[in-house]
């Protein structure tokens, strides 16, 4: 839920992020230019950074301890392009400049399975509608996960939302993986990968 819709917020209610902190967030000083969104335990996150050296990566968490033990990760291995944020995606992007991001993912997030937690997902339009407005004209937004109910939720989205036209998986950018995706490749639980292009 926003924090515009809460009478009173909980004490593990991640901040409200007002503007983006990036020259403490990244060695560098610059804006991120990749999000990782449900950067969990950081560990695609952290391969992604030691892959790309001279992109910025900002994980975004909505647990807390998790970006903390990533961040932790990040300072002890001297890593300065990536920065795991403790956040809600409920409360929109406004601090990330439009047409700034080169492509964002969205990797085997929490399915909520049952019917009265469904509206707990977060891939809703208006999410969409934020991936859209921060992603440069021609981004992409990358998607898996192991849940045909999740692909089947996230392509009835996707085709509902103009901002977006979905590309079945041709060649998958990252030689790195998730824990989730590492996990299904050990017990062959099937998944898909596939991407949404910002039209």
């Amino acid at each position: 839920m926003p924090a515009s819709r809460q009478v009173i917020t909980p004490s593990w209610y991640p901040p409200v992020v007002e503007q983006a902190d990036w020259t403490s967030w990244f060695g560098n000083g610059r804006a991120a230019e990749v999000l990782d969104i449900g950067s969990g335990r950081g560990t695609f996150l952290l391969h992604h950074a030691l892959t790309f050296p001279n992109i910025n990566i900002l994980g975004i968490e909505v647990r807390r301890m998790l970006t903390t033990y990533t961040n932790e990760v990040i300072r002890g291995e001297g890593i300065a392009n990536a920065f795991a944020l403790w956040y809600t995606m409920a409360n929109g992007l406004p601090w990330i400049a439009e047409g700034s991001i080169r492509y964002a993912t969205y990797l085997f997030p929490d399915p909520w399975p049952k019917k009265r937690h469904a509206k707990r997902r977060a891939f809703t339009s208006a999410f969409l509608d934020e991936v859209r407005r921060v992603l440069i004209p021609g981004g992409c937004l990358y998607l898996a996960t192991d849940r045909p109910d999740v692909d089947a939720y996230q392509r009835e989205v996707l085709s509902a939302h103009a901002g977006f036209r979905i590309v079945d998986r041709e060649a998958w950018p990252f030689p790195f993986r998730t824990d989730q995706q590492m996990f299904c490749d050990r017990k062959a639980i099937p998944y898909v990968q596939y991407m949404a292009v910002a039209t």
